[in-house]
């Protein structure tokens, strides 16, 4: 599923691109007027069918809000994911979250200069140190060219609401004719499922495409 989405710009360079997630994912509303009641829509449609403990859905819809709230504040142009149970009851889910940033006009814009501090970050994580989920570097995504990649094992704090082991993966895209980058950032509480996340999220940051 494509989604296309308008965001600030020099006058050459893109307005606006397109995102393809799998089906089963679903895409948050971020528009303050109307998000709390259709991520309700949108969660209890992604558990019907799960016998699901009622306080259990409530929670989950109380903290997609709450996603959805804080990356609205953080100036997040999309925000996806999706939520599913296992037999034995186990929550499966992951979030994508897509920002437009631009370097100070005093830093350099160049990508491979802005991954050193990133790389040196990750050198002292001790978290996945050795594995994919601990690597900086350049990528090639179809039909856009060269992107930056970084992952690794964090401790986050999800909008203040504890500190949460997750694996992350960023994709640092140039936007072309500016010094913008678009970030998309892929993450995942389900440790023990990374590699397999890891080759959805790059999947996903793969369809990224620039619209003329």
């Amino acid at each position: 599923m494509a989604q296309t989405v308008d965001a600030t710009s020099t006058v050459t360079a893109p307005r606006q691109f397109t995102l393809s997630y799998p089906q089963t994912w679903w895409k948050l509303d971020l528009d303050a007027q109307t998000r709390d009641a259709s991520i309700r829509r949108v969660v209890e449609a992604q558990v019907q069918g799960d016998d699901i403990d009622r306080e259990l859905l409530d929670a989950l819809i109380r903290s997609t809000r709450t996603t959805a709230r804080e990356a609205h504040a953080q100036g997040a142009l999309q925000v996806a994911g999706m939520i599913q149970f296992t037999d034995a009851g186990a929550v499966l889910s992951a979030t994508t979250l897509v920002m437009r940033v631009t370097p100070p006009e005093d830093s350099s814009a160049d990508l491979a200069e802005l991954l050193i501090p990133v790389a040196l970050k990750n050198a002292d994580n001790p978290m996945g140190r050795g594995t994919r989920a601990n690597r900086v570097e350049m990528i090639q995504i179809d039909e856009i060219g060269p992107a930056g990649r970084a992952t690794a094992i964090e401790d986050i704090d999800y909008w203040g609401r504890g500190t949460v082991r997750t694996a992350t993966m960023h994709t640092i895209v140039p936007v072309p004719h500016s010094r913008d980058f678009l970030v998309v950032s892929s993450l995942t509480p389900n440790l023990s499922l990374t590699e397999a996340f890891f080759d959805l999220f790059d999947a996903v940051a793969g369809t990224l495409r620039f619209l003329p």
